[in-house]
């Protein structure tokens, strides 16, 4: 026999089992029709007395993925998710969850309201929704310690981490695992097994006993992992509640928290993440357009980032050709290569055999003849337009036609690279980010008489190697290191005004990246932005404020961490001030005549925050980046800007955009070139309308 309960929810009876299939393509979210079709099919299991017991199984890859994103935002709609569970344990008939694929969110409180639980070998559970600003509110955070304890729930729903199979067995999250293609048969097995037995309902256990001191600890903990996010605060709090609480008392406290933190701002952020990373490559324009074959790659440079981009291709699967210009350099890039993948085997991330399974696919050569045959090429060599132009003159002779010859410049004009070619259309800019097989943005940097195709390729390596990609224009620095330039003058503009460096990066570090600018100018190394900033002087506007400290540091041959010196000193690997730096800093604000004054945390957390909102609004509106959201992924992938204040522009919405309008114009009065308000943003304003807006 077999009935549709609602469309989205099949059932079949099979041998006195109800087998009741959630069927919501593409991964079964909990929709209205989804909770319905299970109420609906719970009743039937309870009416209907030739059915012994009930199997709740996932159509397609995966078992339940959690809520439908459709509904992100919307008043909810009966029956509501907690009733739904509370109708399937209620049932009086054994109902297990065979569980494939993943059973995150709601879909892992569907299985926990079940009275067994089954997984495939494979499957994954657990509760991502602090990720999304949330906690569990459909019974998670009062079910879960039951069956666990609150040690292991506090883990799992505060990280919001994934459980694998055997994991989950040996904590009590699931009953058995099933053998290779048996998940159905276990299912049915175990539930026909406990027909007529008493049944156990989580809702109806006991919290195991923590130690005494478990919360107040491990409230430490997690204030300091979440480093200014609310929800895995407020999802210890719910698991607390389980501990100290009846379940329906627990059940209430954890709909209060779920809905407080559903309309805050903290939730609306990072859901303008989760759709933002999945609309990034979604490029207008470029539907059509199809990838070029991508079998094999090479790179040009074995240094810091030739070898990092090189991991990160080997880590993907692909054959990599790796250029230097002698054999000793060559040497030192496959050492560079080898140590980068020995901290994978380090970390127990790689088998020994798979790190030389990757090294046998590194071949190296001093021709460029060895990449007659490659598909696509990353140029990673030191960033001079000299140099560059050399290396593409060499690899335009030696690469086949439809070759893709991108390079990995910071800022340097792509447009002036592709014309040392003949074949500008097949050029492209991959700027990678340091440590490139650690960092997840990919900015494409597209010249003007780049091919669709070659785009359209860039996304499909992109997504090979797990990157985020955000599409970029030519313009010096692009969109991050554009908008990290506009950071950095602020933050030179305040240390010569009263500030110390590691007031700064305090401050900063407090809004919730996690680095501030001047740690992270001595993790890359002070050299490369003085370099560019000596490229740039000559065009730089006379009536721009200018300030040397930076330069006066890097004249001391101090560059950061790879010279042990640099804002900070480096002594077994820790930072601590370096005195000399403020001397030279106090020096120069005396030479310029500046009455150093007190900045406090608000002002600098400010002019950092408002300078990237400017400058981005100024890149969106240029069509440097298409939408207001490329700008926030490149900033929250990139260079660490908090997800859970989802990006600058869409943090300027939650401030709100005539406020943020207003406080530029007010930090214009003191500088007029700088704080020049984004002609976009006034347009806005005027408008009455959002960045969100333009996201549409």
């Amino acid at each position: 026999m077999t009935q549709d309960s609602g469309a989205a929810i099949k059932l079949t009876i099979e041998d006195g089992v109800a087998v009741i299939t959630v069927d919501n393509p593409p991964v079964n979210a909990i929709s209205q029709a989804v909770r319905q079709g299970l109420v609906d099919a719970i009743k039937t299991v309870a009416a209907d007395s030739s059915i012994q017991a009930a199997v709740i199984r996932g159509a397609g890859k995966v078992f339940i993925a959690g809520a439908d994103v459709r509904e992100f935002g919307k008043p909810p709609v009966e029956p509501f998710l907690p009733d739904v569970i509370a109708a399937i344990e209620a049932c009086d008939k054994p109902v297990c969850a065979a569980i494939h694929g993943v059973a995150l969110g709601g879909g892992f409180e569907i299985a926990l309201g079940c009275h067994f639980r089954v997984m495939d070998a494979k499957a994954r559970v657990g509760f991502p929704e602090v990720n999304l600003g949330l906690i569990p509110g459909a019974g998670g955070t009062q079910r879960l310690p039951r069956l666990c304890g609150v040690e292991k729930a506090a883990d799992l729903v505060t990280s919001g981490r994934q459980v694998a199979a055997k994991e989950a067995l040996e904590i009590g999250l699931v009953d058995a695992i099933a053998a290779d293609g048996d998940l159905l048969s276990a299912a049915k097995t175990l539930g026909l097994s406990k027909a007529g037995a008493p049944l156990p309902r989580i809702s109806e256990m006991t919290v195991p006993a923590a130690a005494a001191d478990f919360f107040t600890t491990e409230k430490t903990r997690v204030t300091r992992a979440a480093r200014g996010q609310h929800s895995p605060l407020r999802a210890l709090e719910a698991v607390e509640a389980a501990a100290t609480l009846p379940f329906a008392e627990g059940m209430k406290r954890e709909r209060a928290i779920f809905q407080e933190l559903r309309s805050s701002d903290q939730a609306k952020a990072l859901r303008h993440v989760f759709f933002a990373e999945r609309a990034v490559s979604k490029v207008p324009g470029l539907e059509d357009a199809k990838a070029r074959k991508l079998d094999t790659l090479a790179v040009i440079g074995g240094g810091t980032m030739g070898a990092g981009i090189a991991v990160a291709c080997l880590r993907a699967g692909y054959p990599v050709t790796m250029i230097e210009a002698d054999d000793a350099a060559l040497e030192r890039g496959r050492a560079n290569v080898d140590k980068n993948l020995e901290g994978f085997v380090s970390r127990g991330r790689l088998s020994n055999e798979a790190k030389a399974e990757h090294m046998a696919r590194l071949s190296g050569s001093l021709d460029y003849n060895a990449l007659k045959d490659t598909d696509l090429v990353i140029e990673a060599v030191f960033e001079d337009m000299g140099v560059k132009k050399i290396v593409f003159g060499k690899l335009d002779a030696a690469m086949k036609p439809g070759a893709v010859l991108a390079t990995n410049t910071s800022y340097l004009d792509i447009d002036e690279i592709a014309a040392a070619t003949k074949r500008p259309g097949d050029v492209i800019g991959l700027h990678f980010f340091s440590p490139a097989f650690v960092m997840r943005l990919l900015e494409i940097v597209r010249p003007a008489k780049t091919t669709d195709d070659v785009v359209v390729t860039g996304f499909a390596l992109a997504q090979k190697l797990g990157k985020v990609a955000v599409l970029s224009g030519v313009c010096d620095g692009f969109i991050g290191n554009r908008i990290l330039a506009k950071m950095r003058k602020q933050a030179d503009y305040m240390i010569e005004d009263g500030a110390l460096p590691w007031d700064v990066d305090k401050a900063v570090e407090a809004f919730g990246l996690p680095m501030g600018p001047f740690r992270v100018m001595d993790l890359a190394g002070l050299d490369i932005a003085w370099a560019q900033r000596k490229r740039t002087a000559a065009t730089r506007d006379p009536a721009e404020r200018y300030v040397d400290i930076a330069d006066k540091v890097c004249e001391e041959g101090w560059f950061g961490q790879k010279t042990g010196r640099g804002w900070y000193v480096y002594e077994a690997g820790k930072p601590s001030p370096n005195t000399d730096v403020e001397k030279i800093i106090l020096a120069e604000s005396a030479r310029k005549g500046i009455t150093r004054r007190a900045i406090d945390v608000q002002e600098i957390q400010n002019r950092i925050l408002y300078a990237m909102i400017n400058e981005g609004a100024r890149i969106v509106d240029e069509k440097i980046a298409a939408r207001p959201l490329d700008v926030d992924m490149v900033e929250i992938f990139g260079y660490g800007f908090p997800r859970w204040r989802g990006g600058p522009l869409c943090t300027a919405d939650i401030i709100g955009l005539p406020k943020v309008l207003d406080d530029i114009r007010a930090l214009e009065k003191a500088d007029p070139l700088f704080w020049k308000p984004s002609a976009l943003l006034e347009r806005l304003v005027a408008d009455g309308k959002t960045f969100s807006d333009l996201n549409q």
